[in-house]
């Protein structure tokens, strides 16, 4: 079903009631808490941590312990998201034949690197239902030819939604578009924001970030690089801020500490921290020039980093609660009042890294994993290869003391968490995943390039 849409940048238009479509109540919705049993950003409450739960699986493929699979069609990379009954995720449907993503990594300007797709793209939302994976609704927001490029490796809807259980709220950067769609899928407001590219014109791909009634969207481009905050139940703008930035595929992240609540972004030039006001808080230099991981917070501390291969530094900082000002680094410091921790060549390309007990694992994208401790950033294991010739962009996650690493080939390796190094297992799926599963009430929630799986121990009961 299109949607009217006004100028970019403008306010957004609401429809009225016509035919099918009903007037709704637009109520505040609260903030995205760590409730038991929903999964309702990227990577869950927790960053990829889950409570061990006997129904969660340590093996599976394609018929054992799928409690069901359905078909998503498209090409999308961005991670379901589950609200009670409700499973959501987003897709680009082309109308015409598109270069297929292959694994691997890609150097700037080279042909696999960014392309441009001339066919009519439909963007869609989909709801479907927990328990038995039947497809509830699925509302186009869009139909239109991509106006920018994207890398071979990326889509047109890699933007994770984000839910608090009375909407479900989707960024699609390759189009501008901010909507909010209520559970039954009706659109209740769009915002437009402008469509922009970045310096490598690899496409979007930093998700939104909700927090106690405002939806924050980060675009760092070649035009003008922004952080904003809308009214998550007008989609009214309620600051904007600019940013010196070209380009970023980072997520905002909304750190609640001990001394108040931060917007926390990474940049290739500066991670900045803002006040739920858009003030800066704090800032520091030493990124790398590709940055892709979200930051995220354990046990008092946020941890930023990025690495792509070909820069210099490939950064790790795990910081306290309190900053203020600059507080980069200095040539041949590791640490200062506020970065409890520095590693130079830590950081990693696409994936996030995870925190799980006392330990911190990074997954190196050429299928090498390592093991420092959280606290302090001394090394427990270092560079262990998992298997030759694997890719890996999908973040890892762990529960009931194990460690899950999904390669690019749909291979998920099943890794001992802890001070030694055990590789467990290996489930196959055999279909390309770039996308991080949700993990949730006893299942994994698994997509593949053309399918959705729920996985679960009870499949087998």
């Amino acid at each position: 079903m299109a949607e009217t849409r006004g100028a970019a940048g403008s306010r957004p238009i609401r429809r009225a009631a016509i035919g099918v479509i009903t007037v709704l109540l637009l109520t505040r919705p609260g903030p995205v808490m760590a409730q038991a049993g929903q999964w309702p950003l990227f990577r869950g409450p927790d960053a990829g941590a889950v409570a061990d739960d006997p129904r969660l699986p340590e093996t599976w493929s394609e018929t054992e312990h799928v409690v069901w699979q359905v078909d998503i069609p498209g090409l999308g990379w961005s991670s379901p998201v589950v609200w009670d009954d409700h499973i959501f995720l987003t897709t680009a449907l082309s109308a015409g034949e598109e270069r297929a993503p292959i694994p691997g990594l890609y150097d700037p300007g080279a042909d696999s690197g960014a392309i441009r797709s001339t066919a009519s793209h439909r963007w869609l939302v989909y709801d479907l239902d927990f328990e038995t994976g039947a497809v509830r609704w699925v509302r186009e927001l869009h139909t239109a030819a991509p106006t920018i490029e994207r890398h071979l490796k990326n889509s047109y809807a890699s933007e994770t939604p984000v839910t608090d259980g009375e909407r479900v709220y989707v960024y699609f950067g390759s189009i501008g578009l901010v909507s909010a769609l209520d559970l039954e899928g009706e659109v209740v407001w769009t915002h437009e924001l402008g469509v922009f590219t970045g310096r490598q014109r690899f496409g979007t791909a930093a998700s939104p970030a909700l927090h106690d009634g405002r939806l924050y969207v980060v675009n760092d481009n070649t035009t003008q690089s922004f952080l904003l905050a809308l009214d998550a139940a007008t989609g009214d703008e309620l600051w904007r801020v600019e940013r010196d930035e070209v380009e970023n595929w980072a997520s905002p992240f909304i750190w609640e500490n001990d001394l108040r609540t931060e917007i926390v972004t990474a940049g290739r030039r500066r991670v900045r921290s803002y006040d739920l006001d858009g003030r800066l808080l704090w800032e520091l230099a030493g990124m790398t020039v590709n940055v892709v991981p979200t930051p995220f917070a354990r046990d008092g501390l946020v941890y930023i980093n990025s690495g792509y291969p070909g820069g210099l530094p490939r950064p790790v900082y795990a910081i306290r609660p309190g900053a203020s000002g600059d507080i980069s680094l200095h040539p041949g410091e590791s640490g200062n009042d506020f970065i409890v921790w520095y590693q130079p060549m830590l950081g990693t390309y696409n994936t996030s890294a995870l925190v799980y007990g006392d330990h911190y694992y990074t997954l190196l994208d050429r299928g090498f994993l390592l093991n420092h401790d959280a606290r302090t950033g001394r090394e427990v294991y270092g560079r262990t290869r998992i298997k030759p010739g694997s890719g890996f962009t999908a973040s890892p996650w762990a529960y009931n003391g194990r460690v899950f690493l999904l390669g690019e080939d749909g291979d998920t390796f099943v890794v001992r968490a802890g001070p030694d190094f055990e590789l467990l297992g290996t489930n196959s799926l055999n279909e390309m995943a770039l996308a991080t599963p949700a993990v949730v009430r006893g299942s994994l929630i698994l997509r593949t390039q053309s399918k959705l799986y729920r996985i679960s121990n009870e499949a087998a009961r």
